[in-house]
């Protein structure tokens, strides 16, 4: 699982009501071993509400993967309420023993990068602070809109919305952000005019957490100095 070095820093399972009945005692759920559940977790994040019968596998049996990882150097992150569950490296201890190489890739980010994940994380918080639904999902259109008052004034608009599409499928490849397909549409729906659609995963709050959220207007003028910086630059040429 990536890890933001610019950002530094799962016993019950009910099945559906209409599959049960009277007699039949608790649902029966696939069986998952140790290896079923610790694979699916080395290749990447488990949701619940893409796969519940591995999920609930994971309440089960959450205890011994904390075990099993820790011998690799790895730690479970999990969080219920979110409903998601991921593996990250521990954190290197001070002693004199051998470096053992990282099972889980840290991904460098670019500021671009970086910037976007900033202020999805604060739209977040926002959005959780209104007592809303549970999906944040926003249009292309408003993910340029709070990236746009970065931006150097003037900037051209056909290449703010090329670059907003440029860094969401980075942000998408990293797994923050998820495309959704309109209701009943077909893979060309984007050439027939239909808006695409993005969802911010909830796993974004691992990463960003609220600590660093209370020092995110000093970031953030770090940022504008940033992206001003070029401009100012320019000028004195």
């Amino acid at each position: 699982m990536m890890q933001n070095a610019a950002m530094d820093r799962l016993d019950t399972f009910d099945a559906p009501e209409e599959s049960r009945q009277e007699g039949d005692g608790p649902p029966r759920l696939p069986n998952h071993d140790l290896t079923s559940i610790v694979i699916p977790l080395l290749k990447g994040v488990i949701y619940r509400e893409e796969d519940a019968a591995l999920w609930a596998a994971l309440l089960k049996l959450q205890a011994r993967v904390r075990d099993y990882v820790a011998v690799l150097a790895l730690e479970l992150v999990f969080d219920e309420a979110e409903g998601y569950a991921f593996l990250r490296a521990r954190p290197e201890a001070d002693d004199d023993g051998p470096k053992l190489p990282r099972l889980v890739a840290r991904r460098p980010l670019t500021f671009q990068v970086s910037l976007l994940l900033a202020l999805l994380r604060k739209k977040l918080a926002e959005f959780d602070a209104s007592g809303g639904e549970s999906r944040l999902i926003l249009s292309r259109e408003a993910v340029a809109e709070l990236v746009r008052v970065f931006m150097p004034a003037g900037s051209n608009e056909s290449r703010l919305m090329d670059q907003v599409e440029t860094q969401l499928n980075k942000v998408i490849e990293l797994g923050f952000v998820r495309r959704l397909k309109p209701a009943g549409a077909s893979s060309t729906s984007t050439r027939t005019g239909q808006m695409p659609m993005y969802e911010v995963r909830r796993i974004l709050k691992a990463y960003v957490d609220a600590q660093w959220l209370a020092d995110f207007d000093q970031r953030l003028a770090a940022y504008q100095a940033h992206l001003a910086a070029p401009l100012a630059d320019a000028q004195d040429d």
